[in-house]
C-alpha cells in the first residue's frame, strides 16, 4: 500500500481548488413521508448502514468536515483498486476509509487471528462527502475518555488474554448475545428492520435482537431496574421519532460504557429510500462530554434473518476446549496460565 504522504497531499491540493460537497440532510425537496393509519410518518422497512464514513475523523484531515467532489471520487477510485479482488483481505467498518487514505503502510483484516473472511463476503459500501459520523464535537472526534473508563477497558482486555474459564470470559459479541445499543458498525450484518403500531415501535437489529419501544408511555422504569439495552421511551416530534434510553446495566456492549449511559436517538425519513439516524450519547463515567453522530440509512429489499450464530456454531466449544488443552500443556510443563 502506498504511503499516506503523497495521497493526503493530493487531497489537500484538491481542497484548495474545489467547493466542499455537502452531505444530504433534511427531507428531500418535494417529497412527503408516507403515513401510518395513526398519522405518524411511516418508518417501516429494512434499513441498512453500509456507509463508509468513519465514526471519527482521521487526524490527517484536520478540521475538514467534508471532502470535495474530486476528493470523494479519488477515494472511491482508490477503494476500487484496493478491494476489487474477491480473494483480497476483508475490510470491516471504518477500516475501508482508513485504508484508502493509506494511514498505514499495509492493510490486513481486523480478523487477523484466523483470516476466515475475504472481500468476497463483504457488502458494497455507500459513500458520501463527510469525513466523520461524529457531528459534535465539531472536530469530528470523540471526547476524551475518563480514567475510570480506561481502567474498565484494561480489565476486560486482561481477562481476554487469560485462558477462558468459561463463556463469561468472552465478549458479548463473541458469545453471539449482543453487539450493543446503539449499533454504529457498518458493512457487516448492519441492518435494522422497523415495525410500527399505534402504541409501539420495534427496532429489530440484525445483530442484537429486538428493541420494543413504547410511544408516549410516561417515565422510565425504576432506577433499580437495569437492562442490557436499557429502558427506551419514544415519542414523535413532527416527522421525527425520538427515543430516550436510560437504565443500562453494566453488561452493555457499547464501547465500554457504564450504567450511566443516556441515549437520545432521532429517526427521520428524509426520502423514499433514506432514513436519517441521529444519536446523542451521554455517559459522564466514560467520556468527558456528550457527543453526537449521524448515520444515513438506506432502504434495502433484503430480508433480515435471525442472527443465531450459536445454532450449529462450534466456535465456543472450540474456545473452551482449546483453553483446557493449553492449561493441561502448561501444567505438564510446570508453567502457569
Amino acid at each position: 500500500m502506498r504511503s499516506c504522504v503523497p495521497f493526503c497531499a493530493a487531497l489537500l491540493v484538491l481542497a484548495l481548488g474545489g467547493m466542499t460537497a455537502q452531505p444530504a440532510s433534511g427531507q428531500a425537496a418535494g417529497w412527503t413521508a408516507p403515513r401510518t393509519p395513526d398519522g405518524h410518518p411511516d418508518l417501516q422497512g429494512v434499513w441498512a448502514n453500509n456507509n463508509v464514513t468513519p465514526l471519527e475523523r482521521p487526524e490527517v484531515l484536520g478540521d475538514r468536515a467534508t471532502l470535495t467532489p474530486e476528493e470523494l471520487a479519488a477515494l472511491q477510485a482508490r477503494a476500487g483498486e484496493l478491494f476489487n479482488s474477491e480473494a483480497g483481505d476483508a475490510a470491516f467498518g471504518d477500516s475501508v476509509f482508513a485504508a484508502v487514505l493509506a494511514e498505514a503502510q499495509t492493510f490486513s483484516s481486523r480478523d487477523t487471528a484466523t483470516g476466515n473472511y475475504n472481500q468476497f463476503w463483504m457488502v458494497d459500501r455507500d459513500w458520501d462527502a463527510r469525513t466523520s459520523l461524529v457531528t459534535d464535537p465539531p472536530n469530528g472526534r470523540l471526547p476524551g475518555r475518563t480514567a475510570a473508563a480506561d481502567a474498565v477497558l484494561a480489565t476486560r482486555a486482561a481477562a481476554r488474554q487469560r485462558h477462558a474459564r468459561g463463556p463469561e470470559d468472552r465478549s458479548l459479541g463473541e458469545r453471539c448475545i449482543s453487539w450493543g445499543v446503539p449499533r454504529l458498525g457498518a458493512g457487516y450484518n448492519s441492518y435494522t428492520q422497523v415495525f410500527q403500531s399505534a402504541g409501539h415501535v420495534v427496532l429489530y437489529m440484525e445483530m442484537g435482537g429486538s428493541r420494543v419501544i413504547p410511544l408516549d408511555a410516561g417515565p422510565h422504569v425504576d432506577v433499580g431496574i437495569r437492562q442490557m439495552h436499557g429502558d427506551s421511551r419514544g415519542h414523535f416530534e413532527g416527522d421525527t421519532l425520538v427515543i430516550d434510553t436510560t437504565n443500562y446495566s453494566t453488561t452493555g456492549a457499547f464501547m465500554g460504557t457504564s450504567d450511566g449511559l443516556h441515549l437520545v436517538e432521532r429517526l427521520t425519513r428524509v426520502a423514499e429510500d433514506s432514513l436519517q439516524y441521529e444519536v446523542t450519547v451521554t455517559d459522564p463515567k466514560t467520556w468527558d462530554a456528550s457527543w453526537s453522530a449521524m448515520v444515513p440509512l438506506k432502504r434495502s429489499t433484503d430480508p433480515v434473518f435471525e442472527y443465531a450464530c450459536h445454532e450449529g456454531n462450534i466456535g465456543m466449544d472450540g474456545i473452551m476446549t482449546g483453553a483446557r488443552a493449553l492449561e493441561k500443556a502448561e501444567g505438564t510443563a510446570g508453567g502457569q496460565n
